[in-house]
């Protein structure tokens, strides 16, 4: 009943700010269109406000989640025409506040005292009001000026409904239409199911922001606030009060003489080093929550905010991300082809020669463009529908980071519209691979793990009394089996001496970590029995 209801009025807004206008003109199917010239209330009264106005008022009568989707599309504003972006920016923090006397019982509810026993001073006004909480000004007794962040009172519940009816929406896109299992709905409403609850605990937030901090400590590209713990809550945060430019202020930005070249380029180094380095992503960059610091206009630094979504990806995700990248820059379509293979973004049995002819299709049209041009956005966009003929499934851990990527160039080309992207990105992952892969690498990942391998140094006599041991009686069997030959796999008479081999060169390898201070120094037989290890393990596992 409750999903029922919400479907009555979600029906009941894009009636009343009559939605189905936005339709006109687009190139739609048949029977879009005969439903649209059906409904009741295109007939029965109109609405006066300019179309983005209208969208506007919408999404912010529905709740955070259709907020949140326009925030989304206020970033991509090449994309959009250039009055609905307008209006879709003032989401960003200007969404209808809650009474600030609601506030501050919330935060005396949370923090267990009064507001003047834990603030010398507190505004009741708020500083800014966005989709799942809104923000208030003041200063401890210690004399540090804060932010004190307050969760929305009953927006878990409004959450709660309109996630409800996205599941039941993607139960039912899954069974009655055809893409509807490649695209997995249901794994991705969970996704985000999970994203947006976790941002309504203000101490995942608060942790999140702590994080970043440590991974951009004392960087002159990029600032986080210090988080005061003391004053932290489920539904409290407090956090140090930041002075800067909104990043869509680009008249203020222009006034204190910013760079803007190099504050794009910045912006897209922040976000490759957060993917790459640190496999911890801001993956709410839209320009609400980005600011720019008054100091050093010709060397800027960004200042973010609003932490509550974040995202990671496996070893293997950015592997294969950063290999498809540079793939991309060096127009290998056939090895992007052969890594969705691999990755299992599409099936097994796809043609690779095919696969690969479909997306130089889409890709050399932006080739031929000046660098300046090519969106990468367009290129994901037509990738995506190339892949759809040839079932590639959404993968639900990327979505994040696809949202992150499509706001970071809206807003870098929003900055300094002949930002270049990929020429900007490419050198980054280039050196992350070179980082990645060789003998340095193998060595650092060795050096790393060097106090556990030293902890099992005393069990490798053993190990190698046992590989002696399997080995004789393998060389047995092999005696038995020449005199009573029977069926069986060569693979298995040769194992045992393929694994004393590995466990032999394991031993030397891991000696050798710790007692050579330079990787070049160690000798190569070494290298050779870990070579070894490596070949059997990857047979052991086709086998």
């Amino acid at each position: 009943m409750s999903r029922l209801l919400r479907l009555l009025k979600i029906t009941r807004v894009v009636a009343r700010y009559r939605l189905d206008n936005l339709f006109d003109g687009l190139p739609l199917p048949w029977y879009v269109r005969a439903w649209l010239m059906l409904v009741p209330w295109r007939y029965l009264w109109r609405c006066q406000r300019p179309r983005g106005e209208r969208l506007r008022l919408a999404m912010e009568e529905l709740g955070p989640i259709f907020v949140k989707f326009g925030q989304m599309l206020s970033t991509r504003q090449d994309l959009l025409p250039e009055d609905i972006a307008a209006e879709l920016t003032l989401l960003q923090d200007r969404v209808p506040p809650f009474c600030g006397e609601r506030a501050v019982r919330i935060v005396e509810r949370a923090l267990g005292q009064t507001v003047a026993e834990l603030f010398s001073e507190f505004d009741s006004t708020p500083l800014a009001s966005a989709s799942v909480a809104q923000v208030h000004t003041a200063r401890l007794h210690s004399g540090e000026a804060v932010v004190v962040k307050v969760i929305r009172p009953g927006i878990n519940r409004v959450i709660r409904q309109d996630v409800s009816l996205l599941f039941t929406l993607a139960h039912l896109v899954q069974a009655v239409w055809s893409e509807g299992r490649r695209l997995r709905p249901v794994e991705v409403v969970a996704e985000y199911e999970k994203t947006i609850f976790d941002e309504l605990d203000l101490r995942r937030e608060a942790g999140n922001a702590s994080q970043l901090k440590r991974n951009f400590e004392n960087s002159p590209i990029l600032y986080v606030p210090e988080v005061y713990w003391d004053y932290t809550h489920r539904d409290v945060l407090v956090m140090e009060r930041i002075y800067g430019v909104p990043v869509s202020d680009v008249a203020s930005l222009k006034a204190q003489q910013t760079d803007f070249r190099l504050l794009a380029e910045r912006g897209v180094e922040i976000f490759f080093t957060q993917v790459f380095r640190d496999s911890f992503f801001h993956a709410d960059m839209h320009p609400g929550n980005v600011y720019v610091s008054h100091q050093h206009p010709q060397d800027p630094q960004y200042i973010a905010l609003d932490f509550g979504i974040v995202g990671s990806l496996t070893p293997e995700d950015q592997s294969y991300l950063a290999r498809n990248f540079l793939a991309f820059f060096k127009r290998d379509y056939k090895q992007v082809a052969q890594l969705h293979v691999e990755s299992g973004w599409v099936p097994r049995d796809t043609n690779v020669n095919d696969f690969e002819s479909a997306i130089r299709s889409v890709c050399e049209p932006f080739f031929e463009k000046p660098l300046k041009e090519i969106s990468f956005g367009q290129v994901l966009l037509g990738l995506f529908q190339t892949a759809r003929r040839y079932n590639m499934e959404v993968q639900p851990q990327l979505v994040l980071l696809q949202k992150t990527l499509l706001n970071i160039e809206g807003l870098g080309r929003q900055l300094y519209p002949d930002l270049d992207l990929w020429q900007t990105a490419k050198p980054f992952l280039e050196k992350w691979m070179r980082e990645r892969v060789g003998a340095r690498a193998l060595y650092r990942n060795m050096k790393e793990r060097a106090p556990e391998l030293i902890e099992h140094l005393p069990q490798m006599p053993q190990l190698f009394h046992g590989a002696l041991q399997q080995l004789k009686q393998l060389e047995e069997l092999e005696l038995a089996a020449r005199v009573n030959p029977e069926p069986r796999r060569g693979w298995d008479v040769h194992w045992g001496r393929l694994a004393g081999l590995v466990a032999v060169g394991a031993a030397l390898l891991s000696a050798q970590v710790v007692t050579w201070p330079q990787v070049e120094a160690m000798p190569p037989a070494s290298w050779v029995l870990a070579a070894a290890g490596v070949v059997l393990l990857s047979l052991e596992r086709r086998r």
